[in-house]
Protein backbone atom coordinates (compact mmCIF):
# COMPACT_ATOMS: atom_id res chain seq x y z
CA UNK A 1 0.00 0.00 0.00
CA UNK A 2 1.59 3.30 -1.06
CA UNK A 3 1.05 6.64 0.60
CA UNK A 4 -1.64 8.67 -1.14
CA UNK A 5 -2.11 12.38 -1.52
CA UNK A 6 -4.65 14.01 0.83
CA UNK A 7 -7.96 14.66 -0.92
CA UNK A 8 -7.47 18.41 -1.12
CA UNK A 9 -4.00 18.08 -2.62
CA UNK A 10 -5.08 15.33 -5.02
CA UNK A 11 -7.81 17.58 -6.44
CA UNK A 12 -5.41 20.52 -6.88
CA UNK A 13 -1.85 19.17 -6.94
CA UNK A 14 0.35 22.25 -6.68
CA UNK A 15 3.97 21.16 -7.25
CA UNK A 16 5.42 22.76 -4.12
CA UNK A 17 2.81 21.10 -1.92
CA UNK A 18 3.31 17.75 -3.64
CA UNK A 19 7.04 18.03 -2.95
CA UNK A 20 6.46 18.93 0.69
CA UNK A 21 4.16 15.92 0.96
CA UNK A 22 6.72 13.61 -0.66
CA UNK A 23 9.56 14.73 1.58
CA UNK A 24 7.28 14.45 4.59
CA UNK A 25 6.10 10.93 3.79
CA UNK A 26 9.24 9.18 2.49
CA UNK A 27 12.62 8.91 4.20
CA UNK A 28 14.77 8.76 1.06
CA UNK A 29 13.64 10.70 -1.98
CA UNK A 30 15.64 11.08 -5.20
CA UNK A 31 15.14 13.73 -7.84
CA UNK A 32 15.95 11.99 -11.12
CA UNK A 33 16.96 14.88 -13.37
CA UNK A 34 17.41 14.91 -17.13
CA UNK A 35 18.25 18.62 -16.84
CA UNK A 36 15.46 19.55 -19.17
CA UNK A 37 13.18 22.44 -18.20
CA UNK A 38 11.02 20.32 -15.88
CA UNK A 39 14.06 19.16 -13.90
CA UNK A 40 15.11 22.79 -13.48
CA UNK A 41 11.72 23.65 -11.99
CA UNK A 42 11.61 20.67 -9.64
CA UNK A 43 15.13 21.31 -8.34
CA UNK A 44 14.38 24.99 -7.81
CA UNK A 45 11.15 24.30 -5.90
CA UNK A 46 12.72 21.49 -3.86
CA UNK A 47 15.70 23.71 -2.93
CA UNK A 48 13.23 26.13 -1.32
CA UNK A 49 11.85 23.31 0.82
CA UNK A 50 15.04 21.65 2.01
CA UNK A 51 18.80 21.86 1.51
CA UNK A 52 19.77 18.17 1.62
CA UNK A 53 18.53 17.18 -1.83
CA UNK A 54 19.47 13.90 -3.51
CA UNK A 55 19.74 14.51 -7.26
CA UNK A 56 20.55 11.69 -9.68
CA UNK A 57 21.20 12.00 -13.40
CA UNK A 58 21.98 9.43 -16.08
CA UNK A 59 25.12 9.99 -18.11
CA UNK A 60 24.47 7.62 -21.00
CA UNK A 61 27.84 8.28 -22.58
CA UNK A 62 26.10 9.98 -25.52
CA UNK A 63 24.87 13.22 -23.95
CA UNK A 64 25.45 16.57 -25.66
CA UNK A 65 28.12 18.78 -24.09
CA UNK A 66 25.39 21.28 -23.25
CA UNK A 67 23.85 18.80 -20.80
CA UNK A 68 27.15 18.44 -18.94
CA UNK A 69 27.39 22.23 -18.85
CA UNK A 70 23.88 22.38 -17.40
CA UNK A 71 24.77 19.91 -14.64
CA UNK A 72 27.62 22.18 -13.58
CA UNK A 73 25.37 25.27 -13.68
CA UNK A 74 22.89 23.59 -11.35
CA UNK A 75 25.65 22.52 -8.97
CA UNK A 76 26.96 26.07 -8.86
CA UNK A 77 23.55 27.73 -8.54
CA UNK A 78 22.17 25.56 -5.74
CA UNK A 79 25.30 24.24 -4.07
CA UNK A 80 24.07 20.65 -4.26
CA UNK A 81 25.88 17.49 -5.33
CA UNK A 82 24.63 15.66 -8.40
CA UNK A 83 25.10 11.88 -8.47
CA UNK A 84 26.04 11.12 -12.09
CA UNK A 85 25.06 7.53 -12.85
CA UNK A 86 26.76 5.69 -15.72
CA UNK A 87 25.95 2.41 -17.51
CA UNK A 88 27.72 -0.81 -16.68
CA UNK A 89 30.93 -0.99 -18.75
CA UNK A 90 30.45 -4.67 -19.59
CA UNK A 91 26.90 -4.01 -20.79
CA UNK A 92 28.16 -1.27 -23.10
CA UNK A 93 30.96 -3.49 -24.35
CA UNK A 94 28.51 -6.30 -25.14
CA UNK A 95 26.08 -3.92 -26.82
CA UNK A 96 28.72 -2.41 -29.09
CA UNK A 97 30.31 -5.78 -29.84
CA UNK A 98 26.98 -7.29 -30.88
CA UNK A 99 25.35 -4.33 -32.61
CA UNK A 100 27.90 -1.58 -33.31
CA UNK A 101 28.30 1.95 -31.99
CA UNK A 102 25.01 3.37 -33.31
CA UNK A 103 22.52 0.49 -33.28
CA UNK A 104 19.57 2.80 -32.61
CA UNK A 105 19.45 3.92 -36.25
CA UNK A 106 18.97 0.37 -37.51
CA UNK A 107 15.73 -0.71 -35.84
CA UNK A 108 13.30 0.33 -33.08
CA UNK A 109 14.15 -2.82 -31.11
CA UNK A 110 17.84 -1.96 -31.13
CA UNK A 111 17.05 1.61 -30.16
CA UNK A 112 15.05 0.33 -27.20
CA UNK A 113 17.88 -2.02 -26.28
CA UNK A 114 20.35 0.86 -26.30
CA UNK A 115 18.04 2.83 -23.98
CA UNK A 116 17.67 -0.22 -21.78
CA UNK A 117 21.45 -0.56 -21.38
CA UNK A 118 22.27 3.13 -21.10
CA UNK A 119 19.27 4.34 -19.08
CA UNK A 120 16.90 1.78 -17.58
CA UNK A 121 19.42 -0.60 -16.00
CA UNK A 122 21.61 2.14 -14.50
CA UNK A 123 18.56 3.88 -13.06
CA UNK A 124 17.27 0.66 -11.49
CA UNK A 125 20.60 0.20 -9.72
CA UNK A 126 20.83 3.84 -8.65
CA UNK A 127 17.36 3.80 -7.07
CA UNK A 128 18.15 0.89 -4.75
CA UNK A 129 17.71 2.13 -1.19
CA UNK A 130 15.32 4.96 -2.05
CA UNK A 131 11.65 5.02 -1.12
CA UNK A 132 10.43 7.38 -3.83
CA UNK A 133 11.70 9.28 -6.84
CA UNK A 134 10.66 12.53 -8.45
CA UNK A 135 10.32 12.94 -12.19
CA UNK A 136 9.42 15.86 -14.46
CA UNK A 137 6.98 13.92 -16.65
CA UNK A 138 3.91 15.95 -17.67
CA UNK A 139 0.65 14.78 -19.20
CA UNK A 140 0.81 17.35 -21.99
CA UNK A 141 4.14 16.09 -23.31
CA UNK A 142 2.84 13.08 -25.24
CA UNK A 143 -0.15 10.75 -25.59
CA UNK A 144 1.89 8.04 -23.82
CA UNK A 145 2.04 10.37 -20.81
CA UNK A 146 -1.54 11.62 -20.87
CA UNK A 147 -2.59 9.43 -17.93
CA UNK A 148 0.43 10.18 -15.75
CA UNK A 149 -0.49 10.12 -12.07
CA UNK A 150 1.01 12.58 -9.62
CA UNK A 151 1.72 9.69 -7.26
CA UNK A 152 1.84 6.05 -8.32
CA UNK A 153 3.40 2.74 -7.47
CA UNK A 154 6.38 2.25 -9.78
CA UNK A 155 5.79 -1.08 -11.48
CA UNK A 156 9.21 -0.97 -13.14
CA UNK A 157 10.93 -0.60 -9.75
CA UNK A 158 8.95 -2.65 -7.21
CA UNK A 159 8.77 -1.11 -3.76
CA UNK A 160 9.29 2.44 -5.00
CA UNK A 161 6.81 5.25 -5.42
CA UNK A 162 7.05 7.52 -8.44
CA UNK A 163 6.03 11.15 -7.95
CA UNK A 164 5.40 13.52 -10.87
CA UNK A 165 4.77 16.91 -9.22
CA UNK A 166 4.40 18.68 -12.59
CA UNK A 167 2.05 16.10 -14.11
CA UNK A 168 -0.82 18.59 -14.49
CA UNK A 169 1.31 21.51 -15.65
CA UNK A 170 1.47 22.76 -19.22
CA UNK A 171 4.61 23.86 -21.04
CA UNK A 172 3.52 27.46 -20.39
CA UNK A 173 3.42 26.78 -16.64
CA UNK A 174 6.97 25.40 -16.75
CA UNK A 175 8.45 28.26 -18.74
CA UNK A 176 6.48 30.86 -16.82
CA UNK A 177 8.07 29.57 -13.62
CA UNK A 178 11.55 29.54 -15.17
CA UNK A 179 11.26 33.12 -16.39
CA UNK A 180 9.69 34.48 -13.21
CA UNK A 181 12.29 32.87 -10.95
CA UNK A 182 15.26 33.28 -13.34
CA UNK A 183 15.88 29.53 -13.12
CA UNK A 184 18.82 28.16 -15.16
CA UNK A 185 17.74 26.13 -18.18
CA UNK A 186 19.37 23.95 -20.82
CA UNK A 187 20.93 26.06 -23.61
CA UNK A 188 19.64 23.78 -26.41
CA UNK A 189 16.15 25.19 -25.87
CA UNK A 190 17.44 28.44 -27.38
CA UNK A 191 18.37 26.46 -30.51
CA UNK A 192 14.89 25.08 -31.14
CA UNK A 193 14.96 21.91 -29.07
CA UNK A 194 11.77 21.05 -27.19
CA UNK A 195 12.88 17.72 -25.70
CA UNK A 196 16.50 16.83 -24.99
CA UNK A 197 18.08 13.40 -24.70
CA UNK A 198 21.20 11.80 -26.15
CA UNK A 199 22.96 13.82 -28.86
CA UNK A 200 22.59 11.32 -31.73
CA UNK A 201 18.91 10.75 -30.94
CA UNK A 202 17.65 14.32 -30.57
CA UNK A 203 17.11 17.20 -32.97
CA UNK A 204 15.42 20.58 -32.85
CA UNK A 205 11.71 20.65 -33.68
CA UNK A 206 9.73 22.77 -36.10
CA UNK A 207 6.80 25.04 -35.16
CA UNK A 208 3.66 22.96 -34.71
CA UNK A 209 5.48 19.69 -34.11
CA UNK A 210 4.85 17.61 -30.99
CA UNK A 211 7.19 18.37 -28.08
CA UNK A 212 8.87 14.98 -28.47
CA UNK A 213 9.00 14.95 -32.28
CA UNK A 214 12.74 15.56 -32.16
CA UNK A 215 13.38 12.30 -30.31
CA UNK A 216 14.27 9.34 -32.58
CA UNK A 217 12.90 11.39 -35.50
CA UNK A 218 13.91 8.78 -38.10
CA UNK A 219 11.38 6.28 -36.72
CA UNK A 220 7.90 6.16 -38.22
CA UNK A 221 4.84 5.32 -36.12
CA UNK A 222 6.95 4.35 -33.11
CA UNK A 223 6.39 5.36 -29.48
CA UNK A 224 8.64 8.27 -28.51
CA UNK A 225 9.67 6.75 -25.19
CA UNK A 226 12.88 5.11 -23.98
CA UNK A 227 11.35 2.86 -21.32
CA UNK A 228 12.00 4.95 -18.21
CA UNK A 229 8.43 6.21 -18.05
CA UNK A 230 6.41 4.00 -20.39
CA UNK A 231 6.53 0.37 -21.44
CA UNK A 232 3.99 -1.66 -23.35
CA UNK A 233 3.87 -5.00 -21.54
CA UNK A 234 7.63 -5.03 -21.16
CA UNK A 235 8.33 -3.93 -24.71
CA UNK A 236 11.79 -2.67 -23.85
CA UNK A 237 12.69 -6.08 -22.53
CA UNK A 238 11.99 -7.73 -25.89
CA UNK A 239 15.49 -7.24 -27.29
CA UNK A 240 18.36 -8.81 -25.39
CA UNK A 241 22.10 -8.87 -25.23
CA UNK A 242 24.02 -11.98 -26.22
CA UNK A 243 24.87 -14.44 -23.42
CA UNK A 244 27.04 -12.72 -20.86
CA UNK A 245 25.28 -9.34 -21.05
CA UNK A 246 24.26 -7.69 -17.77
CA UNK A 247 20.72 -7.28 -16.53
CA UNK A 248 18.53 -4.09 -15.41
CA UNK A 249 0.23 27.98 -9.95
CA UNK A 250 3.79 27.82 -8.28
CA UNK A 251 2.08 26.31 -5.25
CA UNK A 252 3.71 28.72 -2.81
CA UNK A 253 7.29 27.80 -3.70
Amino acid sequence: MIATLPAGLASNPQPAEVLRWAYGNFSRVAIVASFQAESSVIIDIASRIRSDLSVLTLDTGRLPQETHDMIDRVRDRYGIPVDVVVPDADDIKDLVHAHGTNPFYRSPDLRRLCCEVRKSRPLAKALVGYDAWLTGVRRQQATTRSETQVVAEDLEHPGLVKVAPLAMWTKDHVWGYIRERDVPYHSLYDRGYTSIGCAPCTRATQPGEDERAGRWWWEQDEVKECGLHWTEHGLVRAASLPPGGGGSGWGGA
